[in-house]
This record gives C-alpha cells, structure tokens and sequence, in this order.
C-alpha cells in the first residue's frame, strides 16, 4: 500500500484587476459613452451624474499596483509579495461591494440584531413609479422610511401597545435579477417589538391584506406631497384589481440564527452587477448577460419605457453602450445611505443602551474586543470569508507574513523603480481615440429627441 498522498496547501492568488470583461469594456468604451450620453441617454436614465465618472475611475484603478500598494514579507524565508490597494466603490466594483456586504453583515449580526425571530420584508413599488426614483435618486430613502412607519404603525395596533418599539434594518435596491431599474426595499425585521424595559414582545405573521393597504397609503400620501401624482390618478389606481404594489414575507429566522441573519444581510446589500453573469462579450459589440435564476421570467424589454410586461427570458443582449447605461444606473450618489436602521435597531436607541450600561457597570480594564473585531474586518480576513484561504500565508513555507511597508502615490518614481526591479511593471497601451459609434454633429443627421411632460405622459399611457 502506497504512502498516502499529503493534499496541496490552498494558496492565495492576486487577481487580475484587467482580466475581468467588466474592466475592459470600461477602459475601452467609457469615454465615447461619456460623450455620447447627454444626446443618447440623457433622456431615459436622467442627468449626467459626476459621481459615475468618479467611481469608475476609480475602480480602473482597482488592484493596479502603479497605483501603490503594501509590501508583504514571510519573516521565516523572506518570501515577497506585494498587494494592490482597493478602491472601495459601492456598486461599481463588485470585489469591493462584496468585502463591503461582508463587513455590513458581520456588523449586523453582532452588534445590532436581538436573539429574537426576524422576518425578511419586501417592499415593491407599481412601476410607473419607478420613474420617479430614477430621476430623483432621493426619493427611494424616503420610501424606506414609508416603509418602515408602516412596519411600527402595524405591530403598535397589533400590540395594541404604543410605547412598544420593533427593529428594523432596511437594504435598498435598485436592480431587479437583471440589470433594469427595479427600485424596492429589502427589510430585516424583529418578529414583534421591544417596551422601554426590553421586554419582547412577540408577533407571529403579519397579515399581508393590511400592510398592503398601509404601504399603499403611506406611497399615495408622499408622492401626492411631492406633486408627483394628483389625486385622479390615485383614484383611478385604487380602482384596479392590482395597482402594482408588493409586499412578501416569506423568509422567516427563528431565534438564534445568526448564520442565517448574516446570509440574508449580505443578500440585502448584494452588489448590483455580478461578473460571472456576463457570459460573453460578441465581436458585433454585444454584451450578454444572465440573470441570477435560472427559470425565465417576464422582463421589461430594452426599449421599453419600462412600463410594459416584456417577454420572458432569463438574460439580456445589450450593444455596449446600452450596458454601461445600464450598468452606471445603479451606481449610488456619494454619502447617500444605501442601509439604514430604525426603531430599536436605530444607531441612537443602540447607543442610549450602550451607554446606559457603561454607566451601571463598574470600571474594568478594557477588553480587546473591539480590537479583535477589527482584525476580522481587515482584508486578509474577509479573503478567507469568502475564498477559504488564509491569503497571508507564505507560500513557500506557510509561515504567516506580515505587512513591512506601504508604498503610497505620489510617490511615482519609487512604485517604477521597484515594479521595475522585480519585473512586474507593465506599460499602459495608448488608446485610440474613442469610436462615436455613429454619433455625428452633422445636422442634417441628428434625430430630434421630443420630450414631453409627465402629465402627457401618464395620460397617454
């Protein structure tokens, strides 16, 4: 019997910030769609937003070692290697997105949730409503705030308690399965409320009919506040059978289920664009791209005004510039709150408490906790989250390595000579001028775009 073969040690392996379809098609075609945009797309997906430009370069930037990086070193062999910095764009790089997600969920799930029941809540909008939130990007974080008065005004009248409080942690979204504008809410919410003293108190289901109706209402209300809607056409969309509206609760997590809280957290904060949906990018100039579910459902089409029943499919074909437009409409503006919390769970109710218990305990030494926790936050600790692999560990003797240095811009000159040094400096390609893609000045061939107001609009429809 032959000696019994030792496994390979899992070792981590750098990406290839330019490898992926995402970062080429940026670096190749983002300028001509930053050109042609005003005249193109203006009119669909809204005003150019400055934070689109910002956020994509700085994802083109995202692991590129000219742009600086920390130096690692096996203090057993001295084995080198050198990391990237990250760019940490929300929603347009999906590698930073995710250690975002991870750190979002981990937050969530020891420092804010309750050993309590949670319930996951899915708050959906009709879809000529969609329109409003694309062009007034504002308008989606007050309807979480509509949602989550809906949430406390229901468990209080069922209660029958107006001092009890329930905990909710909302995620909003603005991609549906694929890449169309699909504004809605996600919510991470307590199975009942908490009075003064913490006492839980418990609701087993929320009745569906009634939170319709209250989340129906709370919408009218702030779209007629906001002069979007007149009260005819909120009449005339109480008179159908569905107006649109949605309201799901179909994931329940019983006490004690912190897996379970951090999986559905991570869901709820999930980047928008995922790379292994882009199954292939044609030499005609089209992008495919596949939704996250296999069964083909029903999807707006491309050229539709996004209020139209579309055919049923699982994935989209889309010219190059149409997905970056799509693509670049999910990118949020910069400070916006993309998760918030509410109620027991709000960041002012969590620190009364906290400090309302330092201030009973006695004085202790101060743990390292907090410092133990920041470790798990690190990037060496959430590549192993997600990969299972220790990307500090040497690879030609698995000792741990440790950081010996930063190498920062604007130091230009260093980064050269030392990529240059070990080989790993590689010139960037001058790139052509952009292609307009058929983009011409000439007036004779300009299509004049009409616009209407929304009124017209609304009626017409």
């Amino acid at each position: 019997m032959g000696a019994p073969r030792l496994q390979p040690r899992p070792l981590y392996r750098p990406r290839d910030h330019t490898a992926s379809p995402l970062w080429q098609l940026l670096d190749r075609h983002f300028d001509q769609f930053e050109r042609v945009y005003d005249d193109r797309y203006a009119g669909r997906y809204g005003f150019w937003r400055p934070q689109i430009r910002k956020s994509v370069d700085a994802y083109l930037k995202c692991g590129d070692l000219h742009e600086g990086f920390a130096r690692v070193q096996c203090p057993q062999c001295k084995h080198e290697m050198f990391v990237a910095y990250s760019c940490k764009q929300r929603c347009a790089c999906p590698s930073c997105h995710q250690k975002r997600a991870l750190v979002t969920a981990m937050h969530v799930e020891e420092d804010v949730c309750a050993n309590v029941p949670h319930r996951q809540l899915v708050f959906t909008i009709p879809k000529r409503f969609r329109l409003y939130c694309r062009y007034d990007r504002k308008l989606l974080g007050r309807m979480t705030r509509e949602a989550w008065l809906c949430v406390r005004q229901y468990v209080q009248e069922t209660l029958a308690r107006k001092d009890a409080v329930p905990g909710m942690i909302a995620g909003m979204q603005t991609h549906g399965e694929l890449l169309h504008f699909h504004p809605h809410m996600h919510a991470l919410v307590t199975c009942g409320a908490f009075t003064d003293d913490g006492t839980f108190l418990e609701v087993p289901e929320f009745n569906e009919d009634r939170m319709l109706v209250l989340w129906e209402d709370r919408i009218f209300k702030l779209l007629t506040a906001e002069e979007l809607v007149t009260a005819d056409v909120v009449d005339q969309m109480r008179s159908w059978d569905h107006t649109g509206f949605g309201f799901d609760q179909s994931v329940h997590l019983p006490a004690g289920d912190r897996k379970g809280i951090e999986r559905l957290v991570q869901y709820m904060v999930r980047c928008p664009f995922s790379l292994s949906r882009i199954l292939k990018v044609t030499d005609e100039g089209t992008v495919v791209y596949k939704s996250e579910k296999q069964q083909c459902r029903p999807f707006p089409d491309v050229k539709s005004p996004l209020l139209q029943r579309g055919t049923s499919r699982n994935f989209q074909i889309l010219p190059l510039l149409d997905f970056l437009a799509e693509f670049t409409q999910h990118i949020p503006a910069k400070g916006s709150h993309l998760v918030r919390y509410y109620g027991w769970y709000s960041n002012k109710a969590r620190g009364m408490r906290k400090k309302a218990v330092a201030s009973d305990a006695p004085a202790t030494v101060e743990d390292d906790s907090e410092f133990k926790k920041a470790c798990r936050q690190r990037w060496a600790m959430l590549i192993q989250r997600v990969y299972e692999v220790n990307p500090m560990t040497c690879p030609e003797c698995g000792t741990q390595m440790k950081v010996v240095s930063f190498i920062d811009p604007p130091q230009e000159e260093v980064i050269h000579k030392i990529l240059k040094h070990c080989g790993l400096w590689e010139e960037h390609p001058e790139r052509a001028p952009p292609d307009l893609d058929g983009f011409t000045e000439d007036p004779d061939q300009v299509v004049e775009l009409e616009y209407i107001d929304i009124d017209t609009f609304l009626a017409e429809f």
